[in-house]
């Protein structure tokens, strides 16, 4: 028995995680339909990372994700408790699949395996991973990384399985934070993100290191759209997928833009900001009379607990003068503040300070603008895409960037359309291609087929809607039919359709004769 365990174990992972992953799982006294779900999980990402690697290009090794993985188990779950779909009880709430509790480091989850693995990656998360100083964005934009993140960490299970590479749009939690996600990937590299992701240096600023990664790569103009885009569409995604913060950001933003009124007109807000002032001094010195007066102390203890549930009551008098001390020192503290803002010299950055917290809240008054603003950030995306393509001066720069837009042309737009089929990008994209299929035959990486430019763009134009795992594999067929063109792009192990295409003009190949599209 242990023998045949230890040969299953050799398949799933290689040899230096054996022992550990043996030892992890014995450790944690999982019951056995949890083990036996994590062992699968484990052989089937084994057996398709390798798919993944070549398509992505961009991504950690095998080794590094399964290491991430064991961590996350062996850290972050003290429990995983798989149901069974027929279970009817309350632990799960309808239209879930799975719950997962960080406090006390368990996963309840139905025995879906990519479910289990996304409850697994979540688990593993911070909250935040963008600091506090950050108005709003912390949040928000902590959410979309990390769900993109999550979703990230479940493909090799979801769309790889080996021998072939397949997406299912209904299979992905969350299209709009996947689509945003992998363009970050593509954008900063999975290096940058992971670090992020995963760092518990609190010290560091990667928010900060993410502008400067991306003004370092794209300039200052680019950088500035793509975080402004990224903090519009973080704050709507926010609210589509959690109620709850759909009421508590739109009372933020109707104060916000109460005070921005107040400020237009300088000398009745220095007046009520003055009024508050008083109102706090006077608070102040009704706390030091009453803490400083046994009977009052007293008298308030009663008043106060009179007014709260059991639940909520104030154990002693004591606490009661701690409580107040505390409400004293806020008091203070406010005080400092209000002078701060009474300050000539901060009035104006207090302005300033109040207009950008209510520049990410105001996009609030147009949700439907999630869609007008997820396509301005392809749109960009692809601009500097097409920057990017004019740099590249060798075979390798330009292999990753067919790589990278062939992967991004597959990413499911909505339920319906993949990135490829998306009209209004066609333009972009259309012009993507040409940029690429130019810098590929000149750097000599793809054959070119015909000394027509037009021609030669609408047959390669259709490697970056194929699947083919390896590229550098794909072969091309030009056939005719009666009066009608096909192309067809196929390896050994998968035929793509027939795609009709204009009649061919100056062909380099022949007709029906099979070619490699890479240039070895």
């Amino acid at each position: 028995m242990l023998a045949k365990k230890q040969n299953f174990l050799e398949k799933i992972v290689k040899r230096n995680y054996n022992n550990e992953l043996e030892k992890l799982l014995e450790e944690k006294q999982f019951e056995e339909n949890a083990k036996s779900t994590l062992l699968n999980i484990l052989y089937k990402i084994e057996t398709g990372y390798k798919d993944i690697e070549t398509v992505k290009k961009d991504i950690e090794t095998k080794e590094e994700y399964i290491e991430n993985l064991m961590g996350i188990i062996k850290n972050n779950c003290n429990s995983i408790k798989i149901l069974k779909m027929s279970e009817q009880n309350n632990q799960i709430p309808e239209n879930r699949t799975y719950i997962i509790d960080k406090e006390n480091k368990e996963i309840i989850a139905y025995p879906i395996e990519r479910k289990v693995l996304y409850a697994i990656a979540k688990i593993g998360k911070k909250e935040k991973i963008i600091k506090d100083n950050y108005f709003l964005i912390d949040e928000t934009i902590s959410d979309l990384i990390n769900t993109g993140n999550n979703i990230h960490m479940v493909e090799p299970l979801r769309d790889f399985n080996g021998y072939s590479w397949t997406t299912i749009p209904q299979e992905i939690e969350s299209i709009d934070h996947n689509l945003i996600y992998q363009n970050l990937r593509i954008l900063v590299g999975h290096k940058f993100l992971n670090k992020w992701i995963r760092s518990n240096e609190f010290m560091i600023d990667y928010f900060e290191e993410f502008k400067e990664e991306l003004e370092n790569k794209y300039g200052v103009e680019d950088k500035k759209k793509i975080i402004d885009l990224l903090a519009e569409i973080s704050v709507l995604l926010e609210v589509k997928y959690n109620p709850q913060k759909a009421k508590e950001y739109t009372e933020q933003k109707e104060k916000l833009q109460e005070e921005l009124e107040e400020l237009e007109n300088k000398e009745e807000y220095i007046e009520k900001v003055t009024t508050q002032k008083i109102n706090l001094t006077e608070k102040i010195k009704k706390i030091d009379t009453i803490i400083n007066n046994k009977e009052l102390l007293e008298k308030k203890y009663k008043e106060r607990n009179e007014k709260l549930p059991l639940e909520q009551k104030i154990f002693s008098i004591r606490i009661l003068s701690q409580k107040m001390q505390e409400e004293r020192d806020e008091c203070f503290k406010e005080i400092d503040k209000l002078n701060e803002i009474l300050n000539p010299q901060n009035f104006i950055k207090h302005k300033k300070g109040i207009e950008n917290k209510y520049k990410y809240l105001k996009v609030l008054d147009e949700k439907e603008k999630l869609e007008k603003l997820k396509l301005n950030f392809q749109k960009i995306f692809l601009k500097i895409m097409k920057k990017e393509i004019s740099k590249a001066e060798t075979k390798q720069d330009i292999e990753k960037i067919i790589y990278d837009f062939r992967y991004y042309m597959m990413i499911p737009y909505d339920n319906n359309i993949l990135v490829q089929k998306n009209e209004k990008l066609q333009k972009d994209i259309n012009e993507t291609s040409e940029l690429i299929i130019a810098k590929a035959n000149e750097l000599k990486t793809i054959e070119k087929i015909s000394n027509d430019k037009s021609t030669n763009d609408e047959i390669l134009k259709n490697i970056f809607k194929v699947r083919i795992i390896k590229l550098e594999d794909a072969y091309l067929k030009i056939t005719k039919e009666k009066e009608r063109y096909f192309v067809q792009i196929f390896d050994e192990n998968i035929f793509e359709e027939k795609i009709e295409i204009s009649k061919p003009k100056d062909l380099e190949i022949k007709l029906n004769k099979k070619i490699p599209i890479w240039i070895h």
